[in-house]
């Protein structure tokens, strides 16, 4: 299924990957446990961190870039899913989240790792527990094009299927995990600043 005309109206005012965070900023946090097309967020006006992901990998495709996704496990936590570009040899991302501190980054980072690792300090849960824990390698959703994840109205679950198998590379050491300090209360307010209650995780206890 293609894009309509107005559909591609819409995705070329979407020129650089800093118009498509804009993009994502504007729309209302969805909190339900679903995963909709690019398609449908832009119907609906609305994602969570996966479908902003999904449309921002479709969006960076419209203007040249290859589409791709990388998964970050966390404990205690939601995990967060990052689209993700190249620009000079540099990674950069683009992505939706409840938390202002793990959404764009320029593409100023040398590997993906340095990137992914600049998340780190941000990533935290609603009693300032730092969660995450791996990552995986970028999947490129070109794999799904027989399957029309762009444009459908199903359910597209089974891509985070995929990218939940794919090996994931650990960032801390269990020494490491054991040091680590609770973010300030600065540091979450910030990160917290306009979430949607609905759609933070709740951890089974506080750490």
């Amino acid at each position: 299924m293609d894009w309509t005309k107005e559909e591609i109206r819409f995705l070329k005012t979407l020129d650089n990957p800093d118009k498509i965070q804009a993009f994502l900023d504007s729309l209302e946090y969805n909190p339900k446990y679903e995963c909709r097309s690019p398609r449908w967020v832009m119907k609906k006006h609305s994602a969570h961190c996966f479908e902003g992901a999904l449309f921002a990998a479709a969006a960076l495709q419209f203007i040249g870039y290859k589409p791709l996704i990388v998964d970050m496990k966390a404990v205690e936590d939601d995990d967060h899913v990052i689209a993700v570009f190249k620009e000079n040899n540099h990674w950069g991302a683009v992505a939706k989240s409840n938390f202002t501190s793990l959404r764009f980054r320029e593409p100023v980072y040398r590997s993906l790792r340095e990137m992914i690792m600049s998340y780190f300090d941000f990533f935290f849960n609603i009693y300032g527990y730092k969660s995450l824990r791996s990552y995986s390698l970028p999947f490129d959703l070109t794999h799904f094009d027989s399957r029309n994840w762009q444009t459908t109205y199903d359910d597209l679950e089974y891509i985070g299927d995929k990218i939940e198998s794919l090996h994931h590379f650990t960032v801390v050491t269990k020494k490491m995990i054991k040091n680590l300090s609770i973010a300030s209360e600065t540091m979450m307010k910030a990160g917290m600043l306009g979430s949607k209650a609905e759609g933070l995780f709740k951890p089974v206890k506080k750490k």
